[in-house]
């Protein structure tokens, strides 16, 4: 017997989406009929069949989803993406998915070299887990058939789905917090362009800044990771001004966990002399001795969202928007001073 003929065969021998071929053959909306008639004529040359309804409540089992993580997510003490992996698994496999995961190191993102994942063909949908660089998510989407799917990062393209972490205003309460707090001098940490997370969480501490009047001290916008390797700075690296605010605001826990460390380091105490705030509120046990104030973000929502949609993506469902936005709330610690006295 011949091996059967996927919506993957014809989308690949005519350059389009498994979706457009999957959409002219079932007679739905958004194909040009001169494309469509090219489908379902090399459809009906090559033997393809339409699935039965039986065999479409199936559709996912024994199907494989990949998972792309960058290798500077898994540097010390950074284990969110561990996390969100783990739970990414179980959602999957709820779902009935197997998943194959690969770490792409530094040398591949930037030689444009595809994951093996990629080349064995072997997977039904992949998922980029965690900040890649634009090209390399372009080159490696141009070789896949399989929907794809953005998990915690956005990059403005109109073809992916993405899930991501209310960023922007997650940024803007924090900083809003610092203020009710009666701090007015408040710094970012954080290298603005490096992660769209990252821009979009400096934009809402900007916001925040403007509308309560301040003006953005050049020198109180900090760096926190190499820009090369984008690895987060240790206490030793990580500089901090001369003159110093009542405030940081850090991009995430685990930046906000260096900063005290460092700022310990030269003499000071937190929350006493200077307050912390951070974003996730997920930081690896033993980094910092403090509790820190912070964003949480909604990690249980996210990815379950991520395998709602690609799953849809794989049965040819269709999905309203491409960018999905998911709320988190912010969670007080120990990491702020008030400084005022309220009456």
């Amino acid at each position: 017997m011949g091996k059967a003929v996927k919506l993957a065969d014809i989308a690949e021998k005519l350059g389009v989406s498994v979706v457009t071929v999957s959409k002219a053959l079932s007679g739905q909306k958004g194909v040009g009929e001169e494309l469509r008639a090219k489908i379902v004529a090399l459809a009906d040359e090559l033997g393809y069949r339409l699935p039965s309804a039986a065999e479409k409540i199936n559709t996912n089992k024994g199907q494989s989803i990949g998972i792309l993580i960058h290798e500077k997510h898994f540097s010390k003490y950074n284990s969110f993406y561990l996390q969100m992996y783990q739970m990414l698994s179980v959602e999957l496999s709820s779902a009935g998915y197997f998943n194959l995961l690969e770490l792409v190191q530094y040398d591949s993102e930037k030689e444009l070299i595809l994951p093996n994942l990629v080349i064995e063909g072997n997977v039904s949908g992949v998922i980029f887990l965690g900040q890649f660089s634009r090209e390399y998510c372009d080159f490696v989407r141009s070789k896949l058939t399989v929907p794809v799917q953005y998990l915690d990062f956005n990059d403005n393209s109109e073809e992916v789905h993405s899930i991501v972490s209310d960023n922007f205003y997650g940024g803007y309460y924090l900083t809003n917090y610092l203020f009710d707090n009666g701090h007015t001098d408040i710094a970012f940490v954080g290298s603005v362009l490096k992660t769209s997370s990252i821009t979009d969480r400096y934009l809402g501490y900007l916001k925040s800044m403007m509308e309560h009047g301040k003006k953005i001290n050049d020198k109180w916008i900090i760096e926190d990771r190499d820009e090369k390797t984008g690895i987060i700075f240790s206490p030793e690296v990580m500089q901090i001004p001369k003159k110093m605010p009542t405030a940081f605001v850090c991009n995430c826990d685990l930046t906000a966990g260096v900063l005290i460390k460092k700022l310990e380091k030269e003499g000071y105490k937190v929350p006493d002399d200077i307050s912390v705030v951070g974003y996730d509120n997920f930081i690896f046990p033993g980094t910092c001795d403090i509790e820190i104030t912070t964003y949480e973000v909604d990690m249980p929502v996210m990815v379950k969202k991520t395998v709602e949609i690609l799953d849809k993506l794989i049965r040819n469902k269709e999905v309203s928007s491409k960018t999905h936005i998911v709320t988190g709330h912010l969670v007080e610690k120990k990491s702020v001073k008030k400084l005022f006295t309220e009456f």
